[in-house]
């Protein structure tokens, strides 16, 4: 997961998930896995909506109520609303966490103030329905919308925890790439080294991407950049599955068919079946293609992103 830099990437995450007794019971809700093995690879920046904007701990209980797009934040015995004051001082703290460099925020499922989605949301009747999105929650995604996000408990899917694994460091990538300075060349090497990534999630974006890097003289470099990461990080939220995987792997072959030996290729070859058919994991096939590209160095293939697995 570490790719050897100093500076570990910064993530935004919901405090009681590292433990912090600040819900409204005086609890918390620690997940382990974030906070010790995750951890170890990135830096956490806290955040508490409603123990932050004054509310206490312990606090009485709230949820939404209303219309599921624009619900209110109301106390469930008192029925006090606490909808502006949330939203008062989210703005506040939006403004703060612009300045944090953050790749990312893991929301706290199911929260009022926190849920990233499938949030309840309560009429006036006492009938529910799960369309809600937390009031702090709706406003960051607002403010930052390219940021990768997720909740705790969609991270306990194997597949969904390596997707966001994966755009965090890849948003990390285009961060500094971008801190740089913005231009085309930066702009060719940092696609060229994704291609494969890109297109291991969706051939139609990496097709949008192509045509927008080809044609990057003729855009200003802000509208440029702005197109190319937002049409990137959707394009990632899109599962790598076992089909898609298999078609990259069966793409890369060919840039080795004039170096491999026959028995080398039908190794590769009869490894890549295996992980079709789901015996094996990805990494497997990958750490073999990485055995041929530091024995044979095709110059397209080094520095792939897709190929690097220590992140998983």
């Amino acid at each position: 997961m570490a790719e050897g830099r100093m500076k570990k990437i910064r993530l935004g995450i919901s405090s009681c998930l590292l433990g912090e007794k600040v819900r409204y019971d005086g609890g918390h809700k620690l997940d382990s896995f974030l906070r010790d093995r995750l951890g170890r690879y990135v830096d956490f920046v806290p955040v508490c909506p409603e123990a932050e904007c004054g509310l206490g701990v312990p606090r009485e209980a709230m949820r939404l109520v209303g219309d599921p797009r624009a619900p209110r934040l109301i106390t469930r015995n008192t029925l006090i609303d606490h909808t502006e004051r949330m939203k008062s001082w989210a703005s506040k703290r939006l403004r703060g966490l612009e300045q944090e460099e953050l790749c990312g925020f893991i929301f706290k499922s199911g929260s009022p103030s926190s849920g990233m989605m499938g949030v309840k949301v309560y009429d006036k009747t006492g009938s529910r329905t799960r369309k809600g999105t937390g009031l702090f929650a709706r406003a960051f995604m607002d403010r930052f919308p390219v940021f990768p996000v997720e909740d705790d408990c969609r991270l306990h899917y194997d597949s969904l925890r390596e997707n966001f694994i994966e755009r965090i460091f890849t948003f990390d990538r285009w961060r500094r790439m971008e801190s740089s300075g913005r231009t085309r060349g930066k702009l060719v090497e940092f696609h060229a080294r994704h291609k494969l990534l890109i297109l291991s999630h969706s051939r139609k974006t990496l097709t949008k991407l192509d045509t927008l890097v080809a044609l990057s003289g003729k855009e200003r470099p802000a509208e440029l950049y702005g197109s190319y990461i937002e049409t990137l990080m959707d394009g990632l939220k899109l599962l790598a599955t076992v089909k898609k995987n298999t078609g990259v792997l069966m793409h890369i072959i060919g840039y080795f068919k004039k170096v491999l030996s026959g028995d080398e290729e039908k190794e590769l070859l009869e490894v890549i079946e295996r992980y079709r058919t789901e015996q094996i994991p990805l990494v497997v096939p990958v750490t073999l293609l990485n055995h041929y590209v530091r024995k044979y160095r095709p110059e397209y293939m080094q520095g792939q992103y897709y190929l690097d697995r220590r992140r998983s």
